[in-house]
C-alpha cells in the first residue's frame, strides 16, 4: 500500500487543492508509484475489432477453460457511431492469452422485446466471479420509436435522449463463461427521483469485498441532462440484491466554483489485500492534469476515497510496442485484468478519426502493466 493524500475542495476559493490530510499506511516513507509508470507498451494486433462493427468497452475474465473471455458491445458501423444508445448488444470473444487478438465468439445479451427495460439495447459490459457464479454486469435500455437502421441523426430530434434517459444497470449470471445465462426481470438499481441521481443508472463497477463475501458496486448517474456525471456506491450481500446504497450523496465531487461541470465517469474498482482501488476518467482534466486521462484513488470502505499521490492512472497518448507514440482522441471505458489479486492488463476503447466522436473504426486495446 501506499502514501495517500486526499483531495480536498475549497468550493469558497473556487479552487481544488491538495493536502496531506490523507493518512499514510504501509510503506511510509517510500515514493508512491503512480499507476501510469506501470504500463507497459501496447502490443499492435492486439485486443478486439470488428470489421462490420463498431466495438466499445470490454471486460475480460479468465474462463473455466483457462482461455481470456472478453465481454464487449458492438453494433452496426453502416448505421454510425451514435447508435450504441439504440442498437448496441454485448458480445463475447476469446484469446489464449490476455493480449490477443480476441475472437468472436457469440452475442451473451441479444434483445429480448421492448417491453423488458434491457429489451432493445445491452451495453458497457462488467464481469466478476462470485463463488460459484460469473456475474455480467451491465446498462440496458429500452424505447418507443422503431429501432434505427440508417446513419439518421436520432441525437438531432430527440429520439436519443429518450433512450439514454431509460438507462438502468442490470446483471446476468451462469456458472459458465460460456452461458447460458439467466437476466433478471428488473434493474438491480434505479434512480431517484429528486436526487443526485435522479436520470439514470449506468456503468456498473463491482467489486468482491475478500473479506466479507459482499459485493460493491460503483454507479453513475446525475441530476439531470447536463453534467456534472456523479458517481454513487452501493453494496449487497447476494448476487441478485438488493443493492444498497451506501451514501446518500456521491462519493465524489469535483466541482469548483471556476469549474461547475468538472465531473469524472467510467469507474473500475478492485480490490487489494485489505481495501480498494478506483480509476476513473477525468473528462476535463481538472485533476489529472489531461483531458480524458485517468484517476487512481483507493478507499477502505467504498465510501471515503483518497487520491493517489501522484494521481494520474493512464495517458490518452498511447506508446505502441512498434516504438511510436500515438494521441488518441480517446481512451474510455478503462478495466483491469485481476489475476492473483493482482492488475495484469489494463484494456480501453479506442479509435481513429479526424476529430472528437468521429471514428474510422474502433476497437479495445489492451496494455500490459508491470505487476
Amino acid at each position: 500500500m501506499y502514501n495517500r493524500r486526499k483531495f480536498i475542495f475549497d468550493i469558497t476559493k473556487g479552487a481544488a487543492v491538495l493536502s496531506l490530510a490523507g493518512c499514510a499506511v504501509a510503506g511510509r516513507g517510500q515514493e508512491e508509484e503512480a499507476f501510469i509508470d506501470r504500463l507497459l507498451p501496447a502490443p499492435v494486433g492486439g485486443g478486439f475489432a470488428m470489421e462490420d462493427y463498431w466495438v466499445w468497452g470490454s471486460s475480460v475474465v479468465k474462463g473455466e477453460d483457462g482461455k481470456y473471455h472478453m465481454f464487449a458491445s458492438r453494433w452496426p458501423k453502416e448505421i454510425g457511431f451514435g447508435k450504441w444508445v439504440s442498437n448496441s448488444e454485448i458480445v463475447r470473444a476469446v484469446s489464449d492469452t490476455p493480449i490477443g487478438p480476441y475472437e468472436f465468439q457469440e452475442v451473451v445479451l441479444p434483445p429480448r422485446g421492448r417491453e423488458h427495460f434491457d429489451g432493445l439495447v445491452t451495453h458497457n459490459p462488467r464481469m466478476i466471479k462470485f463463488g460459484e457464479y460469473f456475474l455480467l454486469y451491465y446498462m440496458g435500455t429500452t424505447y418507443d420509436f422503431d429501432i434505427p437502421n440508417t446513419s439518421e441523426n436520432i441525437w438531432a430530434d430527440g429520439r436519443a435522449s429518450k433512450a439514454w434517459l431509460n438507462k438502468r444497470i442490470g446483471m446476468a449470471y451462469s456458472k459458465s463463461v460460456k452461458g447460458p445465462w439467466t437476466r433478471m426481470d428488473q434493474p438491480i438499481l434505479s434512480p431517484r427521483p429528486g436526487k443526485w441521481d435522479a436520470t439514470i443508472t449506468s456503468n456498473p463497477s463491482p467489486v468482491v469485498n475478500e473479506k466479507t463475501n459482499e459485493i460493491l458496486m460503483i454507479y453513475k448517474s446525475s441530476v439531470d441532462l447536463n453534467p456534472p456525471l456523479l458517481l454513487g456506491v452501493t453494496k449487497a450481500k447476494h448476487m441478485e440484491g438488493p443493492y444498497e446504497r451506501l451514501k446518500e450523496e456521491p462519493i465524489f465531487n469535483f466541482a469548483t466554483a471556476d469549474s461547475p461541470d468538472n465531473d469524472v465517469e467510467d469507474p473500475f474498482v478492485w480490490w487489494v489485500k485489505d481495501h480498494y482501488e478506483l480509476i476513473m476518467k477525468d473528462r476535463f482534466g481538472k485533476i489529472c492534469g489531461e483531458p480524458g486521462g485517468g484517476i487512481h484513488a483507493s478507499s477502505y470502505d467504498g465510501i471515503h476515497w483518497e487520491l493517489a499521490e501522484k494521481p494520474l492512472a493512464y495517458s490518452k497518448n498511447i506508446l505502441w510496442s512498434n516504438g511510436e507514440t500515438v494521441h488518441h482522441n480517446h481512451f474510455e471505458r478503462p478495466s483491469l485484468l485481476i489475476e492473483d489479486g493482482k492488475p495484469t492488463h489494463l484494456f480501453a476503447a479506442t479509435g481513429l478519426g479526424p476529430k472528437d466522436w468521429e471514428f474510422e473504426k474502433t476497437w479495445n486495446m489492451v496494455i500490459p502493466l508491470k505487476h
